[in-house]
């Protein structure tokens, strides 16, 4: 199958969930992300704000409760400008607002956070392989960013639902594996 077909595909089953199976799996991904060493030891976390019914990472953002380090994190969010991610600093509650694409960024004003600050990426995708690939939405955002030299040594983990990690995905030559894979059902 061609990417755009399977992308395709995928994006709607996605779409077909449920509220509440949404959330439940969410909450599931980021209970397995929370008790992740490689995320515990990380000060300083690239995520996303989900849409589209993308995984939602928000359990990560408000699990501040007693002795927990989350409040401690440093959190990177992208914002979109013509063919590059730009990594602002962000801190749950900071506003944001609709990108180029509808996706909610941070403001222009918000603070860049520099590569060199970055301990873990968390990598939305439409699918991932059990090779760690990616099946991202057609933009190359991710695989630019992820092939530039400042971002080559950085761990990713790819964020999917169970259902969109596949043994086999289309690949193609400037695709760079991820180091990990988190579903509802733990890190692979």
């Amino acid at each position: 199958m061609l990417k755009k077909e399977l992308r395709s595909s995928l994006l709607k089953k996605r779409r077909s969930m449920s509220e509440t199976e949404w959330r439940e799996k969410s909450d599931r991904l980021g209970s397995y992300l929370q008790n992740f060493s490689l995320f515990q030891k990380a000060q300083t976390v690239l995520a996303y704000i989900s849409f589209r019914q993308e995984p939602d990472l928000s359990l990560l953002f408000t699990n501040v409760g007693e002795k927990t380090t989350f409040s401690t994190k440093t959190w990177g969010l992208p914002r979109c400008v013509e063919k590059s991610l730009f990594w602002h600093i962000w801190q749950p509650g900071n506003s944001l607002q609709k990108g180029a694409y509808g996706i909610l960024e941070p403001k222009l004003n918000a603070p860049l956070l520099q590569s060199s600050k970055v301990d873990l990426i968390l990598v939305p995708a439409v699918a991932c392989n059990f090779n760690g690939y990616r099946l991202g939405y057609g933009g190359g955002f991710y695989d630019r960013m992820l092939s530039q030299e400042e971002w080559t040594s950085k761990p990713t983990i790819g964020i999917v639902f169970e259902f969109a990690y596949l043994q086999d995905l289309p690949i193609d030559s400037w695709d760079k594996p991820l180091d990990f894979v988190c579903t509802e059902n733990g890190i692979k």
